[in-house]
């Protein structure tokens, strides 16, 4: 991997490579952007398949976090860190610890969180050693688990895709076919049963399927079958690129709005989604309540406050729609083009006000 001409093509700040013998710890922290403020990512441990591809997930991740913090209006840029090691058999308390020593040493410049394969306990220990830890155990002031605000924020997404499809936010009526019953999708099939919507799920869990059920009157179809619903929301709260070649053929629904990550394949997805006159709510847009939520943290935590932020959701959904429209782009592509505008303003922002500062410094 030739890491300086990827680092170029998507100009990004810094790459850090984190060893600490005694603990077993071998990490990856990238910094992809910081115009709008330190970058804010999580730290994921997972079991690579080699060196190169933990670089890689780092890399991709970290740029993602920034078109996500930028499109959620977040003062943040994005970056991530990557800790190589199976989850389950290789964590101590001085891994978690010596990374956190590590983060301090970046003094601010990329606060972390919990992610895949890491807990509110790991976040604890890194929290022994640095400040710039999100997502710890609200004994220390954290807003606590992330999923119920997070199904908060695809809820309102939610209203606001079916407001585009179909002329109003009411999902009374509607149904959607939620594709994953994990702790966020049980909270946003709770919200839709209270608004009235009709239930269509699966899980691979018989358990998870059997509690949404007798919870709000479900019903449930086999995990293949949930692409050949004709409903009116597809909601994909599970695995990532669920939104294939395959499925495209199948899918027979207005909105698609969820909140799993990386939903699309690959890009020409979106594309075929925008000529089928679907209207995809995109994935790091309508997830975002997650991070909006841990993000109030670094102020004192309100949960007032973050909740309010995270219904921004609905208008930074409404700008994305009217992008789409009226430059007749994919969904994904107006997400981007918005996150991109408003690092690229304050950028502008800045550079004037630094040219300004040389120029009094000059006059002196």
């Amino acid at each position: 991997m030739e890491i300086f001409k990827y680092m170029q093509k998507y100009d990004y700040e810094q790459l850090v490579f984190c060893q600490d013998e005694a603990s077993g710890l071998k990490a990856i922290i990238a910094i992809h952007d910081t115009t709008l403020g330190p970058a804010l990512g999580g730290s994921r441990m997972w079991t690579y398949a080699s060196e190169e591809s933990a670089i890689e997930d780092a890399l991709r991740l970290a740029r993602g976090m920034t078109y996500k913090n930028a499109a959620a209006g977040l003062n943040l840029g994005g970056g991530k860190t990557v800790i190589i090691g199976d989850p389950f058999k290789d964590k101590n308390e001085e891994m978690f610890r010596a990374l956190g020593r590590f983060i301090q040493g970046l003094n601010g410049r990329y606060i972390t969180a919990e992610d895949v394969g890491t807990t509110v306990a790991d976040m604890d220990l890194i929290h022994e050693e640095t400040n710039y830890v999100t997502g710890i155990s609200p004994a220390f002031g954290s807003s606590g688990n992330p999923s119920p605000v997070t199904a908060y924020g695809v809820y309102i997404g939610m209203k606001a895709a079916v407001k585009e499809a179909f002329g109003n936010d009411s999902l009374e009526g509607r149904t959607v076919a939620v594709q994953g019953l994990g702790n966020v999708a049980y909270t946003l099939c709770e919200y839709l049963h209270k608004e009235g919507a009709k239930l269509v799920v699966t899980d691979i869990n018989q358990a998870a399927i059997d509690r949404v059920i007798n919870d709000f009157g479900a019903t449930a179809v086999s995990p293949d079958a949930i692409y050949d619903q004709e409903v009116d929301v597809y909601s994909p709260c599970a695995l990532g690129a669920t939104i294939n070649d395959e499925t495209l053929k199948r899918l027979k629904v207005k909105v698609i709005a969820g909140s799993a990550n990386n939903q699309l394949a690959q890009s020409s997805h979106g594309e075929a989604l925008h000529k089928m006159g679907i209207v995809y709510a995109p994935d790091y847009v309508i997830n975002a309540g997650g991070v909006i939520n841990v993000a109030d943290e670094l102020y004192g935590y309100n949960r007032e406050r973050a909740m309010k932020r995270v219904g921004s959701i609905y208008t930074s959904l409404e700008k994305i729609f009217d992008i789409s429209r009226t430059e007749n782009i994919p969904t994904y592509l107006a997400a981007n083009r918005l996150a991109e505008q408003r690092i690229a303003r304050v950028a502008k922002s800045r550079s004037q006000f630094l040219q300004n500062e040389k120029s009094i410094l000059n006059g002196r």
